[in-house]
């Protein structure tokens, strides 16, 4: 099997015991969420890979007898920022060129977002727009359409 082969079969593993609500949750870190995102955004609209992570993350939150882990704003943030970014065809590709993506401190959302927005329950129940200004996007995804 080809090192690109097992790599696949590594997301597509990572993705069902994911959206199955098996996987440790040592293991799903902020990198795993990343790239379960960007897999889901391969093949799919953004509007779907939003409802499909959402929904999984809520199965998963539940399961682990967390649901205040749960946090949609943040949720749909990185979810849209895959899409603005979507370009590369791979996995190595796509990390290598959005480092700020995986910056953990400062993260890339505490340039939109207060800290105080964040932590409100709006934010976690629901999308809210950021507080800090908005951007222009690098390239605006479609919403209803997949790829």
């Amino acid at each position: 099997m080809s090192s690109t082969a097992l790599a696949d079969r590594r997301i597509e593993q990572l993705v069902a015991a994911f959206e199955n609500a098996t996987i440790d949750a040592r293991d799903f870190d902020h990198e795993a969420h990343l790239l379960v995102g960007w897999r889901f955004l391969q093949d799919q609209s953004l509007l779907d890979a939003i409802k499909r992570f959402s929904a999984a993350l809520k199965r998963l939150t539940r399961k682990l007898e967390v649901p205040g882990k749960n946090h949609e704003t943040i949720t749909w943030f990185y979810l849209i920022k895959i899409a603005e970014r979507q370009a590369a065809t791979n996995w190595p590709a796509f990390k290598n060129a959005n480092p700020d993506l995986f910056a953990r401190n400062p993260s890339l959302i505490r340039q939109y977002y207060s800290k105080s927005l964040l932590a409100s329950e709006d934010a976690r129940r629901a999308f809210v727009l950021p507080d800090l200004g908005l951007r222009k996007p690098e390239f605006v995804p479609p919403i209803g359409r997949a790829r």
